[in-house]
């Protein structure tokens, strides 16, 4: 018995302009590309890789205590030794998160959300490739979503960071940039993972990624307990977040500060660089030890 399988054939009519079997073989072939012509296809990768090295620069953190997980990070967008400058003026009252902070003359695109909300009682942070972390987080916010709708549970902090460790480890040596910190609260308490590009995945107390986390732990090593207050936390991770961007070139803009308890995340602040410089050195007012008198002609 023969089976007939022209239902399943691909076929277009051509109205208006005859038949043209050469444009119906193409509209109807199956897409393909071709492979590039080397003998050792991994090699070929890395120096394809190579050759979109990321220069990238960012401060994030975060840090369990009594009170929940601490979430700080700058908000400075860079590449290499450039800092994004647009010349767009916009008002920085009720701005989004993603719109332009007007200083003036000169406006640069230093509002970039690199806290971003997973769900109601889960944070990730972004530091890399921006276009990567914010894909990769959305993505997992879909999954996390439905399985919360499919198990009529929130997941846990422990699988929702797994599951972005098992997507990005399926991608590992493609050029991916991912560094990211998944911090939340869930029925077993607060929890905190990183997680890289690699599908590499660790749980810790406190965690500081980016190029000027040298400078983050630092200070967030020094002034860490656990038995802190919110206040104390809060104030930990802003002045951590601040003097990183002292010292680092590639961090600035505003030191966003999130906290994840029991009843879900909270933004607590959102302070300008500049001005907390101002506000941790107050500069005194200068006195003159000698006031200067203009001679007077005799």
């Amino acid at each position: 018995m023969k089976l007939d399988t022209s239902g399943f054939e691909t076929s277009m009519p051509m109205i208006g302009f005859g038949s043209s079997s050469d444009m119906l073989d193409e509209l109807s072939s199956v897409p393909s590309f071709d492979l590039p012509r080397t003998k050792e296809f991994d090699g070929f990768q890395k120096k394809a890789k190579d050759m979109l090295k990321h220069a990238k620069g960012t401060t994030t953190l975060a840090f369990i205590f009594k009170g929940g997980v601490m979430v700080a990070a700058d908000s400075r967008a860079s590449m290499g030794g450039y800092i994004s400058v647009s010349s767009l003026k916009n008002s920085s009252k009720n701005m989004h998160p993603f719109d332009i902070v007007d200083f003036g003359r000169n406006t640069t695109s230093q509002s970039v959300k690199k806290i971003i909300e997973i769900n109601p009682y889960m944070l990730g942070t972004m530091a890399g490739g921006a276009a990567d972390c914010q894909f990769w987080h959305r993505n997992l916010g879909i999954k996390c979503r439905l399985h919360e709708l499919a198990n009529k549970r929130r997941i846990s902090v422990s699988g929702a960071s797994k599951l972005l460790a098992n997507m990005l480890y399926s991608y590992r040596g493609m050029g991916l940039s991912v560094g990211t910190m998944i911090a939340g609260w869930d029925e077993t308490g607060p929890g905190l993972y990183y997680v890289d590009n690699e599908g590499g995945r660790l749980k810790g107390d406190r965690f500081s990624v980016g190029s000027g986390s040298p400078y983050a732990y630092g200070v967030l090593d020094s002034g860490y307990k656990y038995d802190m207050s919110v206040e104390e936390a809060s104030e930990l991770a802003r002045r951590s977040i601040y003097h990183a961007t002292f010292r680092d070139g590639a961090s600035g803009g505003v030191a966003s500060v999130y906290h994840v308890g029991p009843e879900g995340w909270t933004k607590l602040s959102g302070d300008d660089v500049g001005e907390l410089h101002y506000h941790y050195y107050p500069v005194a007012p200068a006195t003159a030890e000698q006031v200067m008198e203009e001679a007077t002609a005799e």
